[in-house]
């Protein structure tokens, strides 16, 4: 585990938001993964291959000076994107309680978000390689998150019924398992993928999200 996977617990006092009670017991706490979240989030990889591609078809008609631009462009706007993934891992720390997920997040205003999980009726989980991974939360119908307050711990594309996301996680499997673990005392709650085309993302939901259909 790395230095940025190893968080230390906020030193906010009276917090009630986003520092756990003295009655609720910590199971976990994490942040994301800095390469991880630059990629999967802020897309990085994507961007690079689109700005080679771009610079290989300059060279390929000739334009050596445009294929010059395009490239150091290219790394000046990766390496901007990859610097606001560092911020928000800076900023983001995850903790699990056997009462709630508390999310404390924000690059430019610090944000506390509380996911109770007598809420959660579902979680979904992607693998993204080397034991990382994300799980998304499908939350009760009464339950209301702005997509733009939880961006980018939130699962892509669900605007309208924004779901909460645990984003580029280290040993993301073990993580599933507590949260799996954790809401079974409430209530048991449906395990599914996303970007389930890889087998990879099956077999880590079946392992980590097993104990939620039980």
């Amino acid at each position: 585990m790395t230095q940025e996977d190893a968080p230390q617990f906020p030193d906010a006092q009276g917090d009630p938001l986003g520092t756990p009670a003295d009655d609720e017991t910590v199971l976990w706490q994490g942040r994301p993964n800095t390469a991880v979240l630059a990629r999967t989030a802020f897309h990085t990889y994507s961007m690079a291959i689109y700005f080679a591609a771009l610079a290989a078809l300059a060279v390929a008609l000739g334009r050596y000076d445009a294929a010059t631009f395009v490239a150091v462009f290219g790394a000046g706007v990766i390496a901007l994107f990859y610097a606001a993934a560092w911020l928000t891992v800076r900023n983001t720390l995850y903790i699990l309680t056997d009462a709630r997920l508390i999310m404390r997040v924000g690059m430019a205003v610090d944000k506390r978000i509380n996911v109770p999980l007598k809420k959660v009726t579902a979680a979904h989980f992607a693998d993204r390689g080397k034991g990382y991974g994300d799980i998304a939360l499908e939350l009760g119908d009464k339950t209301v998150l702005g997509y733009l307050l939880l961006w980018p711990h939130a699962r892509p594309w669900h605007i309208s019924h924004p779901q909460p996301m645990l984003r580029a996680l280290p040993d993301a499997q073990a993580v599933a398992q507590h949260l799996a673990s954790a809401s079974a005392q409430f209530n048991a709650i449906e395990r599914g993928d996303f970007e389930a085309g890889t087998a990879g993302a099956q077999t880590a939901s079946s392992a980590g999200l097993a104990g939620a259909s039980a």
